[in-house]
């Protein structure tokens, strides 16, 4: 479920996933105002088919589809930062990427306080001989990746210099994000990768860094990939949660009218693999 880096490490005191399953990261919807902020800290990320000097063929122009999707389909007001943080005097440096892009987005936040949700899109670099895909309803699509940091040491321990007052926010936000995914669109989320420092997720509880396919990733199979995401992210933005994978209650209590899923979807899915499950409607 998890891929962890060998400097830092999910301890039991970190990842504590009853609790981080059951927090409510919904937001109420207004479109009047900007609620979700994306960007990308690297932004000169690109794939096989990048055109130079065409930004709608790089991480830039996933941005803009995935902005369009929340925007249009899910009635979000979105602000896309498009900024550049990651080319410095006509030459590409990322030594300090997150430091330009933690100061480009805190003028942002400060400008626009109504924004709870904060996403740091990236494509990750793999082997060549690597292509994240996956097919869902007939569709080529990059595979995606969650991507938590802990700003927490295996030496040290916590980072206090990296403080993230928002880490079990992260966490809890990536958990219920990969529940979600699994259960809608199997293999189409990869492991949550977790890493010890911070990047930019301090900014905001609802913070995430996401790897939008890789590389070796065709610019349309990367930005296909931004239908289920808007998707996952609009259900657990409204409140909607799933149970871990595993778990097969003998009796199941429900509404029929419920955030998201309603009752009746709810009932459908669990007893795919639980048909003895005795279904108690509450209404």
């Amino acid at each position: 479920f998890y891929t962890v880096t060998s400097i830092t490490d999910l301890t039991d005191s970190i990842l504590r996933p009853a609790e981080f399953i059951e927090k409510n990261l919904a937001i109420s919807k207004d479109n009047s105002k900007p609620q979700i902020l994306i960007f990308h800290t690297h932004s000169q990320e690109g794939f096989t088919d990048t055109v130079e000097g065409d930004v709608s063929t790089t991480i830039i122009g996933v941005g803009d589809y995935l902005t369009e999707l929340l925007v249009n389909k899910y009635g979000y007001n979105v602000i896309h930062d498009t900024s550049v943080y990651d080319y410095v005097d006509g030459k590409l440096d990322r030594s300090k990427a997150y430091t330009y892009a933690e100061n480009g987005i805190e003028k942002i936040l400060a400008d626009n306080p109504t924004i709870e949700v904060v996403i740091d899109l990236h494509r990750d670099g793999v082997a060549d001989t690597t292509h994240l895909l996956t097919n869902i309803d007939g569709k080529d699509m990059a595979r995606v990746m969650l991507f938590n940091g802990l700003s927490y040491s295996k030496v040290n321990g916590d980072i206090a210099y990296l403080n993230n007052p928002y880490r079990d926010d992260n966490l809890a936000m990536s958990l219920q994000m990969q529940l979600l995914g699994e259960a809608y669109y199997p293999g189409y989320l990869r492991n949550i990768y977790v890493n010890a420092y911070r990047y930019c997720l301090h900014k905001r509880g609802r913070s995430m860094l996401i790897e939008a396919g890789a590389q070796t990733n065709t610019v349309g199979e990367v930005k296909n990939a931004m239908e289920p995401l808007a998707d996952i992210l609009n259900k657990c933005l409204s409140g909607e949660k799933m149970i871990a994978s595993g778990c097969k209650p003998d009796v199941l209590f429900l509404d029929i009218q419920m955030p998201g899923m309603d009752g009746m979807e709810t009932a459908k899915m669990l007893r795919q693999d639980n048909e003895d499950m005795i279904l108690i409607f509450v209404t």
